[in-house]
């Protein structure tokens, strides 16, 4: 999911890193601080399970648990994956500083539409639940590989093999992250129902 520096034009760039700032200011601004050790430790998750990657062209497909975050964090889900997308750049030379506000932005702005869109499932019954963390998981890795395609093919439209590659390879990942997430849901619900019950929306 990791757009590699030198491929994306000017333009892409600073439209991802400008859209990138409002959504952490954002998320900032609505983070309970009262929960920031559950932002933390769900950002290290994040963070952990991306580093598990398969390069392709461009770019690169591996788990995001990106719905997950979403669910449990709402807005707050922008600023924990801008910390963990600069720390593997800082760390591991994933993507890359100058193309962190895009792959920010194909994280976390599908992660925070779904999470927001989803998180009333998660206060009804367990099949509610369970299929509002499928949807996550599923819809929010669908929506980044295809902002990931869509930064890659305005960047050149000679790309766009490489772009339909790249959101073709996403499909089974897709299905993986929507099922990891169901049974994530699942098991807060049954161990930890509170963090399920926050307003992520406010």
């Amino acid at each position: 999911m990791h757009i590699s520096e030198g491929v994306l034009t000017a333009p892409v760039l600073i439209g991802g890193a400008v859209l990138t700032a409002v959504g952490t200011t954002v998320g900032l601004k609505k983070l309970d601080y009262d929960r920031i050790m559950t932002v933390s430790l769900l950002s290290a998750t994040f963070f952990v399970a991306s580093l598990i990657h398969v390069p392709v062209g461009p770019g690169s497909v591996h788990l995001l648990l990106g719905g997950l975050l979403g669910l449990l964090l709402g807005w707050g889900a922008f600023p924990a994956i801008v910390v963990a997308l600069l720390l593997q750049a800082i760390f591991f030379q994933y993507g890359g500083i100058v193309v962190l506000g895009v792959n920010s932005l194909n994280i976390a702005g599908p992660a925070v539409l779904c999470g927001l869109s989803l998180s009333p499932l998660l206060k009804g019954s367990k099949k509610q639940r369970m299929t509002a963390g499928f949807l996550a998981g599923f819809c929010s890795m669908f929506l980044s590989a295809l902002l990931m395609a869509g930064a890659i093919f305005l960047s050149d439209q000679g790309f766009l093999h490489a772009a339909v590659i790249l959101l073709a390879s996403h499909l089974p990942i897709m299905l993986i992250e929507g099922l990891i997430t169901m049974f994530v849901v699942g098991f807060l619900a049954r161990v930890q129902p509170e963090i399920l019950s926050q307003d992520t929306r406010k």
